[in-house]
């Protein structure tokens, strides 16, 4: 278990890098850097819900928590998480479709499944790549899933 999770980690940091290193490439191109910004969605000094690099949107890591309709489920949090998503997405002039690759950060493996069985529902054909790692914690308290993805605009 310890060694799976060890891989799992690094997989995670390893396809990170080379997607940065993609945005870097674009960047060097004279692609423009441009926040995305959903409705209903607010950038801080610290974290902006997309940003765009060319034909590539960076989606930051949405967490499963809604103050409108609080869900402790895996299942709810995931439905959340997915469609936060989505919206910075559509800002961005794609969809869920062209998602190339996201990574899931569980806090509890036993989540696995739950998780799964609604991430299914927004990729229901060719999902996009994707690492799923567990961790100890998610900064905001009763958190069971954040989920970040990146995905080609046409």
């Amino acid at each position: 278990m310890r060694r799976s999770f060890v891989f799992a980690a690094v997989a995670a940091v390893v396809s990170t890098l080379s997607l940065t290193l993609g945005a870097r490439a674009a960047l060097a191109q004279g692609a423009a850097r441009q926040q995305v910004i959903p409705e209903g969605q607010s950038a801080s000094p610290t974290l902006t819900p997309g940003i765009r690099v060319g034909n590539m949107i960076y989606a930051s890591g949405q967490l499963g928590m809604s103050r409108t309709a609080p869900d402790t489920t895996i299942q709810g949090q995931t439905r959340v998480a997915l469609e936060s998503t989505k919206k910075v997405f559509e800002a961005a002039g794609t969809t869920m479709a062209n998602a190339v690759k996201c990574t899931v950060f569980l806090i509890d493996v036993k989540d696995f499944a739950g998780m799964n069985s609604v991430y299914r529902e927004f990729f229901p054909v060719a999902p996009p790549a994707r690492s799923t790692v567990v961790v100890a914690a998610l900064v905001s308290q009763g958190a069971k899933v954040e989920i970040e993805c990146f995905a080609a605009i046409p």
